[in-house]
């Protein structure tokens, strides 16, 4: 047998590592949703479980020792932190069958909510390189943060229910009691010291369920968008929740952006702070920066407007050639 044909037919080693208790979906159908969906020609299939906080990260290494070509994290921000973490610098392409509460850098990336379709994109495996960011030693892919998000996830994580509703109710029962302190940002560039109700470095675009924090922000233009949300009145809260969901958050006068390749961070002591979501506690003084290109990743089709009017137009011109033609023929 020749070379090429030996070629032709390896087959890529995939490794599918689920986390059962992330989300509220369960997950008991889905090895077998894999074995139906992934093609057999393509893949070389193997299907793993955590057992325990950090064995993500564990498996993952494990996998990338064994030189799998694809290994893909089945769970929320959490799961993709820390297998994604393990893939960085290396040759091992990552990606995601979103089962979390948000889900941020699956939508960044277009990938989709239901997991049958985001196992056909795993066949078609479009991918790219993406950028993540350090906070201090930390590594994060979509955002991360200080103030009243990180607050939230803090006490999000000691509920003992998951799902947005249980989010956004933690949301409205902190936010009353909830005091903004005042937070230094200094680069080489700038340096700013004002209070803040919370302060974003945001590597995607989205904390997660489409709330777009920071909206022009990409996963592979080398810089971190550092957004910078100003206390507000309760009568504010509408309109900067609907700019929040509708991707224009930025034009708010109550939010700052700015991009850079790295900022430090300082506040007055240490406390609470966000990694994807994920509750951790850190020092008074994070230094943040952007490592760029550092990730293969799958990613989806992004919806095209533009591509999807042009062909109704263009449906549109053969619809009113065929009726002219019909009218004349008669």
């Amino acid at each position: 047998m020749s070379h090429k044909n030996l070629q032709l037919m390896s087959k890529a080693k995939i490794a599918f590592i689920i986390n059962p208790k992330s989300g509220t979906n369960s997950k008991a159908a889905l090895p077998d949703l894999i074995r139906k969906t992934i093609s057999e020609e393509k893949f070389d299939v193997t299907i793993v479980k955590t057992e325990y906080a950090g064995h993500g990260r564990e498996l993952a290494r494990r996998f990338v020792e064994e030189h799998f070509d694809y290994v893909i994290a089945c769970g929320g921000d959490g799961t993709m932190n820390e297998v994604a973490s393990e893939l960085t610098e290396t040759e091992t392409c990552f990606g995601i069958v979103p089962f979390g509460s948000g889900n941020g850098l699956a939508r960044h990336l277009s990938i989709s909510m239901v997991p049958q379709k985001a196992l056909r994109q795993i066949n078609k495996h479009i991918v790219k390189r993406i950028d993540y960011g350090m906070a201090n030693d930390k590594k994060f892919f979509c955002t991360c943060g200080t103030g009243f998000d990180a607050h939230v996830s803090h006490r999000f994580a000691v509920q003992g229910k998951r799902g947005f509703l249980t989010y956004l109710k933690t949301i409205c029962s902190e936010f009353i009691k909830y005091k903004p302190y005042v937070y230094t940002l200094k680069s080489t560039s700038f340096r700013i010291s004002q209070q803040a109700f919370l302060v974003t470095f945001a590597n995607a675009s989205q904390y997660g369920n489409n709330a777009f924090i920071a909206p022009q922000a990409s996963t592979s233009d080398g810089l971190i968008d550092v957004c910078i949300l100003k206390p507000f009145s309760v009568f504010a809260i509408p309109l900067l929740a609907l700019r929040l969901f509708r991707k224009e958050i930025d034009k708010s006068k109550h939010i700052s952006t700015i991009q850079t390749p790295e900022v430090t961070l300082v506040r007055q002591e240490p406390g609470e702070f966000h990694i994807d979501g994920d509750p951790v506690q850190m020092d008074a003084e994070i230094h943040v920066r952007v490592v760029p290109d550092a990730l293969k990743v799958i990613v989806g089709r992004p919806f095209n407007m533009e591509l999807l009017l042009r062909a109704q137009l263009i449906y549109a011109r053969r619809s009113v050639k065929k009726n002219a033609k019909r009218i004349l023929d008669k």
